[in-house]
């Protein structure tokens, strides 16, 4: 069984549970490290249980909690080695449980084999995932401003995908409370997926292996649940494929655990 459990997915911080018969592991750690604390005994999860917290890319909303988890205890952290030199540089000076790993390799943790590979964010080197057991796979695509071939390539191989759906165009556009140097950075090939970029993903991975889709990273001020969920709607319905169940992760509320099934190609 292969099971996701989105702890928090927001501007204000991000991380997510997945578990694999024996094996624990936190994807990125974007809380305050009481708060992760609490999410995870909701979960039944000790910090001390983690097998590993594996990182995507070293901006606050995703690393916040690593000082404090990391301090007094020895858990590994796992980042490629330009989002591990940012986090020396920072929060984790001193840390000395690294484990490296190269985009485009996979490596092991415990029960679960982790396949890390590039996207275009604003960030030393940011990474998605790939996250196998034997029978299924989960992808996590999070903070990328667009959608290259290799990223819809590798996404292919997801049964369950967790993808951003940060704005919507309009309402981002709209928005008095943000400079335009802010949107720029938001909306550029470098920023974050809106909800019609995110809509493209989904319509390429439509007709393949894709059981289940997780929307997040929601903006509180440029984008709705609703809003979000129709866009993701649409390419699936256009497809024939109303078995897709689509959740919406927010950041106030552990979601929902899903279990990753397998749907052949």
């Amino acid at each position: 069984m292969l099971e996701v459990t989105i702890l928090a997915s927001g501007s204000a911080g991000n991380s997510a549970l997945v578990r694999c018969g024996g094996t624990t592991l936190l994807l990125d750690a974007g809380l305050t490290a009481r708060r992760l604390t609490e999410r995870l005994a909701a979960c039944g999860v000790a910090p001390d249980a983690l097998d590993g917290i594996v990182v995507t890319h070293e901006h606050s909303d995703h690393i916040a909690a690593l000082r404090v988890l990391c301090a007094k205890r020895d858990i590994p952290v796992y980042a490629n080695r330009m989002t591990a030199a940012a986090l020396e540089a920072g929060p984790l000076a001193g840390h000395r449980n690294w484990r490296f790993f190269a985009g485009g390799t996979a490596f092991a943790i415990g029960a679960l084999t982790v396949e890390a590979f590039s996207v275009p964010h604003d960030a030393a080197d940011p990474v998605g995932f790939l996250i196998r057991n034997a029978a299924a796979t989960f992808g996590l695509l999070t903070d990328l401003g667009h959608a290259t071939q290799l990223v819809i390539e590798r996404m292919r191989e997801a049964d369950a995908l967790f993808i951003e759906t940060n704005y919507d165009e309009a309402l981002l556009q709209g928005d008095t409370r943000r400079p335009w140097s802010v949107k720029q950075r938001i909306s550029s090939r470098h920023g974050h997926l809106s909800n019609a970029a995110a809509a493209g993903v989904v319509a390429e991975l439509a007709e393949g292996r894709l059981s289940a889709v997780l929307l997040g990273h929601l903006s509180r001020d440029c984008n709705t649940a609703e809003l979000a969920v129709a866009a993701i709607a649409a390419p699936l319905a256009r497809c024939g494929r109303h078995d897709v169940p689509i959740h919406c992760a927010g950041q106030e509320t552990v979601s929902p655990a899903l279990r990753v099934n397998s749907r052949a190609a």
